[in-house]
């Protein structure tokens, strides 16, 4: 081997091991901990809401937001009254609007029944004892007036998150608000 030859594996050499030096120096290969890589923050899930008739108290009990009342099973009662307030959008998992005390729409995840976004339609018993559901599900249920709840709530539109209202795009119903009110100032349930 040449003296060039040397001389160039000498001037390599010494750059590698300047490089390894300054790759070490600035972290690479030191046994300095490195960060962690940001991840995205953990998804809670909320949890479905398992309901049963004591699920069902006084409609009295619970908050009005214009001619029916809601609630919340499972504790997110100001994300349910946004929603109710704003008049549009997606009601939370737990949340339970009625008009009539004898009817209930309770939400689930979208998967416990995609034809109504979530919706579990019930038929409700009332008396001063309490609340019996009679009926509950999908089409099969039919509401105070012998029509299934989730043919005639499947006409709202999208943002009222099968919410009938007055403008909403539902069939009108055959009696006011006023026979509404009624029904809701006689719920016979406790009202504590």
């Amino acid at each position: 081997m040449g003296r060039g030859t040397r001389l160039n594996l000498l001037v390599w050499g010494s750059a590698l091991l300047l490089a390894a030096g300054v790759f070490a120096a600035c972290g690479g290969g030191s046994s300095h901990p490195r960060a962690a890589a940001p991840t995205a923050p953990p998804t809670t899930e909320v949890p479905d809401v398992v309901v049963t008739a004591k699920s069902f108290k006084n409609v009295n009990l619970m908050t009005r937001v214009g001619n029916h009342f809601v609630d919340s099973l499972n504790g997110h009662l100001a994300e349910t009254l946004a929603v109710a307030r704003k008049g549009t959008g997606q009601y939370p998992i737990g949340s339970v609007v009625q008009i009539a005390p004898q009817e209930a729409m309770v939400k689930h995840r979208e998967s416990f029944s995609p034809a109504t976004n979530g919706s579990e339609f019930f038929s409700l018993a009332i008396s001063a004892q309490g609340t019996k559901i009679v009926d509950r599900g999908g089409e099969q249920v039919l509401n105070f007036f012998h029509q299934s709840c989730a043919n005639c709530h499947e006409a709202a539109a999208p943002q009222y998150d099968f919410i009938c209202g007055h403008t909403h795009g539902c069939a009108p119903l055959p009696v006011g608000d006023a026979f509404f009110a009624a029904l809701q100032r006689a719920d016979p349930r406790p009202r504590r």
